[in-house]
């Protein structure tokens, strides 16, 4: 793990070593750390708002430039009465302390984690072969043409140098995080470009982190002076897609008897510490056999998603994810210097606009020669511009281990920016009332049976919508409540899902048809249930009487 200078090991003898000297260097070693988490938290969470309300850009941009702004190479490095410089610069590939590295490199496991959890393996296979030609279509245009603009620019000495292997890889990332939050807005997120979409996005992060480890793979080889041809090229891919699809298989195989042995533990709290513990063995695991971490985090997470946790795993992280995510961001901004910049201005420009056109071509053609028209391919492009967090991450591998430097990162990082800011443009004024498929597309749709119940007032279906919750749960079914807003859940046991939707005074349940029999069976029990509860009420005494119990008790009368 020399490769990785904030380890685990590194970061315990960068602590053990002020620790050697006397408590005062520890102790001033954690205060500079818990001030450093300070600002950045505040810096964050400001630079993510003003971003939110007054641009109505992604928060996580407000948080890079944040982050860049409170840097080292920026006010980080003004110095601060007896203390210095807050965020000075270290020396080595990362110019931050390894201990707030080491809590970034954290932040992304937890990121790729919940990322792995997100992913819909059965939208995936679903719209799999549309999916998959756009989504294989955008890798192959964006590694291509991001590799050969390092070329092409004088920045990489050929196609197979580390720093066009890393600025291809990072080009091929796409974040369904902010394209999925973009078609929700527009109500767009069922229509057959908003199913491509977010299936090519999910085949572009499968295909992507498989592309990362090979890249890590060959990238160490070649620093440790081996040359390389077809051969150890191959082995390289090799070992990296067999570990990637041996984890996955496995991890699949065993998910639903792990769980298992996680219910063992009764609470949602020990099962979702158990889950996270799990996607740091991957990823150590990851790390071991000569890839990034993150693959590892991101297989355990996808391992998991099609098991009846997901949703808890989901709330239950939260937190966690709402505390550590934007330090990663913030981090990542902290990362760029721009004085080494200012040669590679024009070249991140130029790379940005690459990776825009690649994108649009990669994915849009492909969805052209196949049932869409030119609208609905320049929506699919469109969506599958934004980069994010993947980038992000694909970059702080590269800039860790030494193979880009500080200037290479700050393209990869003015890249993520522009895409990210183009994207809702394109694709919010690309979406209108008009079809994007052509007259031949047929959808493909899963099998789901609609159940709605109306009720004389809502304060029924309020109470019933309680009491089906309950008896779902006492089925041993997970219920995840799916916006904070809206009367919407999510009931899932084992490969079971329901949703469940109280609209004003009516009750929907869709369920698979297979699995409807189900529903309807709790159902039925809980309106019998409710009917002999309104037959109980009838017997109680009047409203009257016990109206006038409780005023005489009240005011001390018989």
């Amino acid at each position: 793990m020399d490769h990785i200078p904030l380890s685990f090991a590194t970061l315990a003898s960068a602590i053990a070593e002020p620790a050697a000297g006397g408590g005062a260097e520890l102790g001033h070693l954690m205060t500079r750390l818990i001030l450093q988490l300070a600002v950045i938290l505040v810096a964050s969470r400001l630079g993510g708002g003003l971003f939110d309300r007054l641009f109505k850009w992604p928060r996580v941009l407000g948080e890079l430039a944040a982050g860049m702004l409170i840097g080292p190479f920026a006010l980080g490095a003004v110095p601060l009465p007896g203390l210095g410089p807050l965020f000075s610069a270290e020396s080595g590939p990362i110019p931050l302390s390894p201990e707030l590295y080491g809590l970034a490199t954290l932040a992304s496991i937890v990121l790729l984690f919940l990322s792995g959890l997100e992913t819909d393996l059965a939208t995936l296979l679903r719209y799999s072969f549309v999916s998959s030609i756009v989504g294989i279509g955008g890798i192959v245009f964006s590694f291509s043409l991001g590799a050969m603009s390092a070329v092409w620019f004088g920045v990489a000495d050929g196609f197979m140098d580390p720093r066009a292997l890393f600025l291809g890889a990072i080009s091929t990332a796409t974040s369904v995080g902010i394209t999925a939050r973009l078609l929700s807005e527009k109500r767009k997120m069922g229509t057959p470009e908003g199913v491509t979409i977010l299936g090519g996005a999910v085949i572009d992060d499968v295909l992507g982190i498989v592309v990362l480890a090979v890249v890590v793979g060959m990238a160490k080889a070649m620093r440790g002076g081996e040359q390389l041809d077809w051969g150890p090229i191959a082995a390289i891919a090799a070992k990296a897609i067999g570990f990637w699809a041996g984890c996955i298989f496995l991890g699949l195989t065993l998910a639903k008897r792990i769980t298992r042995v996680m219910k063992m533990f009764g609470s949602a709290e020990s099962i979702a510490v158990l889950s996270l513990g799990i996607a740091l063995l991957m990823a150590g695991l990851s790390e071991m056999a000569g890839l990034a971490m993150i693959i590892g985090a991101y297989i355990a997470g996808l391992s998991l998603s099609r098991t009846d946790l997901v949703n808890e795993l989901q709330e239950r992280i939260a937190g966690l994810y709402s505390f550590l995510v934007p330090v990663f961001f913030c981090v990542m901004g902290m990362l760029v210097d721009f004085s080494s910049m200012r040669g590679v201005v024009v070249f991140g420009l130029v790379y940005s606009l690459i990776a825009i056109l690649a994108k649009v071509l990669g994915c849009g053609l492909p969805a052209w020669l196949m049932d869409f028209n030119l609208k609905g391919a320049l929506r699919i492009g469109a969506g599958m511009l934004p980069r994010g967090e993947v980038a992000l991450i694909i970059a702080g591998v590269g800039l860790s281990t030494g193979v880009i430097g500080p200037d290479i990162f700050g393209v990869s990082i003015m890249m993520t920016i522009l895409t990210t800011i183009i994207a809702p443009v394109i694709l919010l004024k690309s979406f209108d009332d008009t079809s994007g498929v052509k007259a031949n597309r047929k959808q493909v749709g899963q099998e789901v049976e609609c159940i709605k119940l109306d009720f004389p007032t809502m304060d029924i279906a309020e109470f019933l919508m309680t009491r089906i919750r309950k008896a779902f749960r006492n089925e041993e079914f997970f219920v995840h409540r799916l916006h904070a807003d809206l009367g919407t859940y999510q009931i899932r046991k084992d490969d079971m899902v329901f949703t469940l939707i109280q609209d004003d005074r009516s009750i929907v349940m869709n369920a698979d048809k297979h699995y409807q029999h189900i529903a309807r069976l709790i159902l039925l029990e809980e309106i019998l249930s409710l009917q002999d509860l309104l037959d109980s009420v009838k017997q109680m005494k009047s409203p009257d009487s016990m109206g006038s119990e409780l005023l005489a008790g009240l005011f001390g009368g018989d």
